[in-house]
């Protein structure tokens, strides 16, 4: 997985690298990926070119930089998945409470800006954020899927097409209204209560009983 270059900027320079994330994050919520250039970053963050080529190489560099983050909070939000005891519907409802809220914040509108808006633009980055964050992300559901296969509490003929729908269901709607811009950060309250409902549509389908 691609990482921050390993250098020694002393507190400072880290402090001043910190400030060129969130300036880029900023610029590119306002201004998108494409049209962004180190430039308009610079003057946001304040502080230097080497400052910036140093830490993150490029604006490719800054990217993926974001991208890390955004996988991190991902990847926090999955763990206490699968290693909760709960039954499955309680479980995947905090869950998906806890992910639309990553999904809705400004790293991650960045993040599937870039991947989704400007992917046939930049396949590289996409192409990297599908590797190392979609895939990793649908094979670590796909494990809980199989688990509670195993122990009777679900039942499904593929868990892995099983948490690829389960993404699709629950947050597809989250993802590109962000992209689009129809949800924000200030929109996570609505959008809880409609990933609330569609986790148990997933779960329970809409047939009579």
């Amino acid at each position: 997985m691609h990482e921050r270059r390993k250098v020694d900027l002393a507190r400072r320079g880290e402090e001043r690298a910190e400030m060129f994330l969130q300036s880029a994050i900023e610029v590119f919520l306002e201004k998108g990926y494409r049209q962004t250039r180190l430039s308009d970053i610079v003057a946001r963050a304040g502080g230097s070119y080497a400052t910036l080529y140093r830490a993150y190489g490029d604006k490719e560099g800054l990217a993926r930089a974001i991208m890390e983050r955004g996988m991190n909070a991902f990847d926090e939000a999955q763990g206490l998945l699968l290693a909760s005891d709960a039954a499955p519907e309680a479980a995947l409802t905090e869950t998906a409470l806890r992910m639309v809220e990553v999904i809705l914040s400004p790293v991650q509108i960045v993040i599937h800006r870039i991947v989704i808006g400007d992917g046939l633009a930049f396949p590289e980055l996409r192409d990297w954020y599908f590797e190392h964050a979609i895939r990793p992300a649908e094979r670590a559901l796909g494990e809980y899927f199989r688990c509670q296969q195993v122990a009777g509490r679900l039942c499904m003929t593929c868990p892995d097409v099983t948490a690829n729908r389960f993404y699709m269901a629950v947050f597809a709607r989250a993802i590109m209204d962000s992209v689009m811009g129809f949800a924000t950060p200030a929109d996570v309250p609505r959008v809880r209560e409609e990933v609330r409902k569609a986790v148990v549509i997933f779960l329970n389908g809409v047939l009579p009983r």
